[in-house]
């Protein structure tokens, strides 16, 4: 009777194995291939929506509170080096852009609220963020690493192609200036 339980397990076992494959390929074929990817090959994308919960305040944070102005949206992690770095060009363009409208808007992803806010505070980020804790918006736009940075224009359709890596490196600095003017003469 032994010998019949475990082949009986193990039968179920490789069900169960073939099944979630079954799941996986299924999911990989129906999936949204993400916002990016279609900016990539030169589409006019509508920014996905979202709503999450703030970090920096209570309540909720949604994309469509800001539909009628330029924003400068930043998918970031407490975790990741490069979002220290890049967190005062962040800042100082929310600064210095403000008062025309611009709104830079923090994704903070894969990260514990606490680590979260303490990296907001720490690197004096005064501009709205949202807490994406398990990373649902990750794939709606096709982020594939931390830190990424999406333009959104008043319209609310994405320009410019996301800019991958820190915003305070050389080969992205210039590239993130010239979009961020985009967005103000949208």
């Amino acid at each position: 009777m032994t010998g019949r339980v475990k082949l009986t397990a193990q039968v179920l076992s490789v069900a169960l194995v073939a099944g979630l494959f079954a799941l996986l390929v299924w999911k990989l074929a129906v999936q949204d291939e993400g916002a990016a990817r279609k900016l990539g090959r030169g589409e006019i994308v509508e920014a996905p929506a979202f709503r999450l919960d703030r970090l920096d305040a209570p309540g909720k944070v949604s994309l469509a509170t800001y539909r009628g102005r330029p924003v400068v949206l930043n998918f970031w992690g407490s975790w990741c080096d490069p979002c220290k770095a890049e967190a005062p060009v962040l800042e100082a363009t929310w600064k210095r852009y403000r008062d025309r409208g611009l709104v830079v808007l923090g994704v903070d992803f894969h990260d514990v609220k606490s680590a979260a806010r303490d990296f907001a505070r720490d690197n004096d980020m005064s501009y709205p963020i949202a807490y994406d804790g398990p990373g649902a918006t990750l794939s709606d736009y096709g982020v594939t690493a931390a830190p990424e940075t999406f333009f959104v224009g008043p319209d609310g359709k994405l320009v410019c192609e996301r800019i991958q890596g820190g915003l305070h490196l050389d080969r992205n600095r210039g590239r993130f200036e010239e979009c961020v003017q985009e967005l103000l003469t949208a």
